[in-house]
């Protein structure tokens, strides 16, 4: 019987060419895309997976509050925090601080590597994270000072084939460092990504005679703990109030500090504190793709439910006539079924074939880096075969039950089988997929109107036509500034040179110095406020055209700038040191960590970050040493020539560093990448979604010209033109799309509303936003309808009416 299931079904497939077509393919389309989607949420989603522990790591994340207001959320809080915990807490099985530090430079007197990712860690890493040490003891690795574990991609620069155990290298060829280990390459999928990692003693080392180690107020370490098995996080979060009471004693009542553990496979998708490790996903997002993987699939197994359904009525007479001489319904519904599993098998290595043409395209649309091995991978093969088994079983199932109800007696007599309930279900099934087309246009756009809203706006600072060059990792603090103030005066020489300046950060960062305690002299200690600084130099307002709306500039010949004595606030700053006027801020003096410092000036507000951010209460600090970005403002003639020249100069004021730069414009708008690739992905598989939603119409279309051909030939005979018998047939389908958009508006209104509320600039919800998609979805149903209207309507009614 098996044998003759799939002989009959292949039958039936090869004989309805189009119609089997238009099953595979929008099958085929629905199975490939949601493989892609869900490769790359299944990324997203495996962060951390390769820690062994990872359910019992929790990082520790630091509130501070001001007067019950949320001021600074960090992902590295205080220095004191692991230490105390783990002596206050049993709970705690052990802790790890990290400490980031800047990039550097390795050298061993023979070759000589930079080091992108730098971490300070304390002895428990390899006990807490699973990361593999190659050689080297995970005990002792990392106890004493002047010590450095390696990856294994940096050790084999730096010492080829040899054990680098033991071998010294210098860090910016001052700081000789140890090699006790080397690690296997972190993976991809972890928030952690370091090249090096210092001791964390060496850290101690290097800020020394300073000490952070019992710090509650120096922040800038990464804390996580390891909890004891059965260990409850929630209460052991609850203790900690109580132990950081005890030792925030002589901090005013109105500043807080809150500490919250953070499980550690939560940070890439849900965190996006200060002083992340890393530019972290958005959990949002993922699910959002996921939902579009659902829908494009959906769509398709709708499609074939629909197509089967409306083919109904020219198999009663096959059905009528297998059970009349004795098929059972069981038999039935299996030949039904074998016929749903081919044609969703034939769909499946359809999928395979496009998947494998597509990951080039889909690699750089995302970002991501699938390859061929992907073929090898156990999820991907578990999601397609779940894929297989779950569509061939709900799209075929009801068609089977459907086609296997019907009466011979009623069929064999020619008498019309179909029913209201199934051609409501059709209609429900229609309405369904045209409302998630409508919900993900509406989405696509409004993605596309945010992202084209962010990069219009005016920043409020100039960043066109700027080099900014990185700074430099070779140099010592006695010649540094020296040679620094010697390269500006040396660039600012030649023509096609405008501005230059120094300064710790540059717009497109967020600050890292979060300067706390801020207030006016005359104010009490319990009235200081947060703030953002970024350090600068003189040059710096008039390089980036900060427009000035109160005071001045800082200038040299005023004494009190040169020592350092004078801060330019933002007008949003100003506000929060309790002006309405800027004009009334000028003069006054500010307490600035143990510094009495005047304010000079007050700048409009700018986008010192993306408009996902809202603005910040910022402070620029004059500090002639500052260390830090070099801005060049260019010419926009022969701009190649003029960066040659600055190399020239760089080479020849900071020999021993690389000359690395970037365009300031360009690394502004790194902020919207991941915005951009999200709008690419939604936009492409919105396409396919409504491509996959046509080809269903479009089969559908088909099937209800068929049944209606007599009554086109009739209407033709008595006079109905083409155009009216295209309105009639088209009617039907303007009418569920209506719906359709009637169920989609709201729901597309209140997810987009809510997407959008995650920017603080925003573009506004027009409601054209809403009407396009209406109106393409209206043209492109009646584009797919016409055909096959337009065809049927110019037959002759003789060759239909022929058998009458």
């Amino acid at each position: 019987m098996l044998k003759n299931y799939i002989k009959i079904a292949w039958r039936n497939i090869s004989r309805n060419k189009v119609f089997s077509a238009i099953n595979i393919m929008g099958l085929a389309i629905g199975i490939a895309a949601s493989l892609l989607i869900l490769q790359y949420v299944a990324f997203e989603l495996s962060y951390e997976s390769s820690q062994e522990k990872g359910d019992r790591i929790y990082r520790v994340r630091q509130e501070r509050y001001e007067k019950g207001q949320l001021s600074t959320s960090w992902a590295a809080g205080a220095f004191a925090v692991g230490n105390h915990f783990k002596e206050a807490f049993p709970e705690i099985e052990e802790y790890v601080k990290l400490v980031k530090l800047n990039e550097a430079m390795l050298d061993n007197d023979e070759k000589s590597v930079k080091v992108s990712s730098v971490y300070c860690a304390s002895s428990a890493y390899f006990t807490v994270f699973s990361t593999p040490l190659i050689s080297g003891d995970a005990k002792t690795a990392l106890t004493e000072p002047n010590t450095v574990v390696l990856s294994e991609r940096i050790a084999h620069k730096l010492f080829g084939q040899e054990d680098p155990i033991g071998k010294i290298v210098r860090q910016n060829y001052r700081r000789v460092l140890k090699v006790t280990g080397v690690f296997r390459d972190m993976p991809s999928n972890t928030h952690l990504k370091a090249e090096a990692l210092y001791s964390y003693a060496t850290y101690l080392d290097i800020v020394k005679p300073d000490d952070p180690e019992t710090g509650w107020q120096w922040d800038g370490c990464l804390t996580y703990l390891l909890l004891r098995q059965g260990s409850n996080p929630q209460k052991l979060e609850a203790k900690f109030p109580g132990l950081v009471a005890k030792y925030y004693g002589d901090v005013p009542k109105e500043f807080t500090t809150k500490y919250y553990l953070q499980p550690l496979k939560d940070i890439h998708l849900y965190s996006h504190l200060m002083m992340e490790t890393e530019t972290n996903g958005q959990g949002n997002t993922v699910y959002l793709l996921m939902g579009i993987a659902l829908f494009i699939i959906a769509i398709a197994w709708i499609n074939y439910i629909n197509l089967a359904t409306a083919r109904a009525i020219n198999r009663a007479v096959e059905v009528g006539v297998r059970k009349a001489i004795g098929s059972r319904r069981s038999q039935l519904v299996a030949q039904f079924m074998i016929e749903s599993v081919m044609l969703n098998g034939m769909a499946v290595i359809t999928a395979l074939f496009l998947v494998v043409f597509s990951i080039p395209l889909f690699n750089s649309v995302t970002g991501q880096q699938l390859s061929f091995s992907l073929l090898y991978d156990r999820l991907f093969w578990t999601v397609l075969s779940a894929l297989f088994v779950v569509g061939s079983f709900l799209s075929g199932l009801y068609p089977a039950f459907v086609l296997s109800r019907f009466k011979p007696v009623v069929v064999l007599k020619g008498k019309a089988i179909s029913s209201r309930q199934g051609s409501t279900l059709r209609r429900s099934l229609v309405v369904v997929q045209f409302a998630a087309s409508l919900f993900l246009l509406v989405g696509m756009l409004t993605v596309f109107k945010q992202i084209q809203f962010m990069r219009s706006q005016q920043l409020g600072i100039d960043i066109a036509q700027t080099l900014v060059i990185k700074p430099p990792i070779i140099s010592t603090d006695s010649t540094r500034m020296r040679q620094q103030l010697a390269f500006k005066e040396q660039l600012m020489r030649e023509t096609t040179i405008h501005s230059v300046t120094v300064s710790s950060i540059v717009p497109g960062e967020a600050s890292s110095i979060n300067a706390g305690g801020i207030r006016l002299i005359e104010q009490n200690r319990n009235e200081g406020k947060q703030f953002r600084a970024i350090y600068v130099d003189y040059d710096y307002v008039p390089s980036y055209h900060l427009k000035l709306i109160a005071g001045r500039n800082f200038d040299r010949d005023f004494g009190m700038d040169g020592a350092e004595g004078a801060v330019v606030f933002n007008r949003t700053g100003i506000r929060r040191l309790g002006f309405d006027r800027p004009e009334a801020a000028i003069g006054k003096l500010v307490f600035f960590w143990g510094d009495t410092l005047r304010i000079a000036g007050v700048v409009e507000d700018f986008h010192q970050q993306s408009l996902h951010d809202a603005y910040e209460p910022l402070i620029l600090r004059l500090r002639a040493d500052v260390k830090g970005y070099i801005s060049v403002g260019l010419s926009p003639d022969n701009i190649s020539a003029t960066i040659a020249t600055v190399q020239r100069n760089w080479n020849t004021f900071f020999p021993s560093n690389p000359f690395e730069y970037f365009f300031l414009d360009e690394h502004f708008d790194e902020q919207y990448k991941a915005d951009q690739r999200f709008g690419k992905v939604f936009g492409i598989f919105t396409a396919l979604a409504i491509l996959v939603a046509c080809l269903g119409l479009f089969g559908l279309a088909s099937f209800t010209i068929v049944q209606r051909t007599k009554e086109i030939s009739i209407r033709k005979i008595l006079g109905a033109s083409v155009a009216e018998i295209v309105r009639l047939l088209y009617r039907e389908f303007a009418v569920l799309i209506v719906i359709a958009f009637g169920v989609a508006t709201p729901v597309a209104w209140f997810s987009v509303t809510q997407w959008l509320k995650g920017y603080a600039f925003r573009t506004e919800l027009y409601w054209w936003l809403f009407a396009i998609p209406f109106v393409l979805v209206l043209v492109i149903a009646f584009l797919t309808v016409s055909f096959q209207s337009i065809r049927a309507a110019l037959v002759n009614p003789a060759h239909s009416l022929r058998s009458e």
